[in-house]
């Protein structure tokens, strides 16, 4: 681990002990005993149909891989894709950001294409898994059985602003990059252009970037791949959703009979809280699930805290074991494919840009 990355692990390991400080402060009337008793009685098989839908959603994300590959790769079969998307996301699980790029790594070994180009496809995933469950917080948003009825009417407000903003985000997006897969030079150079007065190795960093990019909106090839690139992707969404209906469900008690509407709350809570992340113990996850269980939806603090550690077991670490027994099986070190997959991102940083 470089230095850089170990200032930042220091840096968010002292913001999740302020905020696990003031939960603790919150909570002062906390009942350990309260806590055990709650997570001992949950229906474990609800739990394991909880596993089964992340697991589904993982296969539903090497499909999604296999319509980016087809126009370069029509031969490969989404079971050749399931193995490196499951050690990747272990990866992450266990290495936290120093894991991200061992997917399309592996994928890039794979299909024997350049790293850059699944580099590429990685960046467009991105806007997809955003696009879906942007898609999905819309609907929940008009759907009057949805978000207005949670407990604490006040939040719907605020909710429905937040949501407005992320659907203005994705609309932005997709007009950026519309407009940068008609001419990817230009827009890369303005970019360059742009930010080279701040760091002119900056200015170089993000024109790679968004030139990466633009070689993923090439694998989007017509309106058809467009349709079922998107249908996947809210089909995966939605699917993590009821991994999270299943969770919380499992405890049996009024106050977690959330519907999967209401959840989209916590999971947005949860992709927020992910970006204060350590590695294998994850945290900022954690402690947004459990802080909007208890403010939200009024579930007891005992309760919050059992279900919110549960929801990330299973919807984050679950993958876990599988994943290493797949590189154990393939020979594969997480740790040498993270700093390979880094250094390989280096050197495509460090390219000259084009004319």
């Amino acid at each position: 681990m470089d230095k850089k990355r170990i200032l930042a692990s220091v840096v968010v390991f002292l913001i999740l002990a302020v905020l696990v400080y003031l939960q603790y402060r919150h909570w002062r009337s906390f009942d350990w005993g309260t806590f055990w008793s709650q997570t001992h009685r949950i229906k474990k098989i609800r739990v394991l149909y909880g596993i089964a839908y992340i697991y589904i959603a993982y296969v539903m994300r090497a499909l999604r891989w296999k319509i980016f590959l087809k126009p370069v790769r029509p031969t490969t079969t989404v079971a050749e894709l399931v193995s490196p998307t499951l050690v990747g996301f272990a990866g992450i699980a266990l290495l936290g950001r120093a894991g991200e790029f061992i997917r399309p790594y592996l994928i890039a070994r794979r299909t024997e294409l350049p790293f850059s180009s699944q580099l590429a496809v990685w960046a467009v995933e991105r806007i997809f898994d955003i696009g879906a469950f942007a898609v999905l917080v819309a609907l929940a948003i008009f759907l009057p059985s949805a978000l207005p009825s949670i407990p604490h009417p006040e939040f719907y407000r605020s909710f429905r602003e937040a949501s407005f903003l992320l659907i203005a985000i994705v609309a932005g997006t997709a007009v950026a990059a519309v407009l940068i897969r008609r001419n990817v030079d230009v827009a890369a150079q303005w970019v360059e252009q742009r930010f080279a007065h701040l760091s002119s190795n900056l200015g170089h960093r993000l024109g790679q970037k968004v030139r990466e990019f633009g070689m993923g909106l090439n694998t989007i090839h017509g309106p058809l791949s467009m349709l079922w690139l998107a249908m996947v992707s809210v089909g995966m969404w939605y699917l993590i959703a009821l991994a999270y209906k299943e969770v919380t469900h499992s405890y049996g008690v009024d106050a977690l009979e959330i519907p999967v509407s209401q959840l989209l709350i916590l999971i947005f809570a949860s992709m927020v809280g992910s970006l204060l992340q350590l590695p294998a113990v994850g945290g900022g996850s954690q402690i947004a699930t459990v802080a909007i269980l208890s403010s939200v939806f009024d579930v007891p603090a005992e309760m919050a805290a059992s279900c919110g550690i549960l929801l990330w077991l299973v919807t984050f670490a679950a993958v876990v074991p599988l994943g290493l027994i797949l590189a154990h099986h393939e020979r594969l070190s997480l740790r040498k494919l993270s700093v390979e997959s880094h250094q390989a991102e280096e050197s495509e940083m460090r390219k000259p840009q084009g004319p």
